[in-house]
């Protein structure tokens, strides 16, 4: 029986356009991603980097401006439709289930989140978790199976009695290899408010 669901947060309540940045990176002479700058991608969404420094790198490298690369690296970011939270809301006013949301994000991408909702809607939406994991706050990031091991112990979480919720297939496998139950959700094919419609979870 599910007790906990941990719910990612792109993709699952805000709307993304993953192509984005790197279509607007290209646009600053970005155009390849190496594997140095995958690894600082890393470091900063671990929150092992501040963002004066992931700029600097960028800047060094490529000679980008800040504000250019604040808006390309935060053009990932769309909407977030009101179901979604009227939905979740919902879910929490039953308290059938503990929730919690466990996102790889980073300062840049989060502080845009507070600025373009505003405070009273991210509180609204922030407040209806138990604990709300940012990856850039605990150090840790998907896939790594110990991201799932640290948000299990600091809760008292049993993997079997609870669901993880993700976009990304590699997220899911590795929570799954631990024992959690998954729903790896196809955007654009399927919804978050469509949770209890899933026939393969055993609520």
């Amino acid at each position: 029986m599910i007790k906990n669901i941990i719910f990612d947060f792109g993709d699952i309540f805000i709307n993304l356009d993953k192509p984005a940045t790197l279509r607007e990176m290209a646009k600053l002479g970005v155009t390849e991603i190496s594997d140095e700058m995958v690894a600082v991608y890393h470091q900063y969404e671990k929150g092992l980097m501040s963002t004066d420094t992931f700029i600097k790198f960028y800047h060094e490298k490529f000679g980008t401006k800040n504000e250019d690369l604040i808006f390309a690296w935060n053009s990932i970011l769309l909407d977030f439709p009101k179901k979604r939270l009227e939905f979740l809301k919902e879910l929490a006013a039953s308290k059938k289930y503990r929730l919690f949301l466990l996102s790889n994000t980073n300062d840049l991408h989060i502080s845009w989140v507070i600025n373009n909702w505003g405070v009273k809607l991210y509180n609204e939406f922030k407040n209806n978790f138990e604990q709300f994991y940012l990856s850039h706050e605990i150090n840790f990031r998907k896939p790594d199976s110990e991201i799932y091991k640290f948000v299990l112990n600091e809760n008292d979480l049993i993997a079997g009695e609870t669901l993880f919720v993700d976009d990304l297939k590699e997220n899911t496998d590795s929570a799954n290899s631990i024992g959690i139950h998954t729903w790896n959700l196809i955007p654009g094919q399927e919804d978050v408010t469509q949770l209890f419609t899933k026939k393969e979870i055993q609520f």
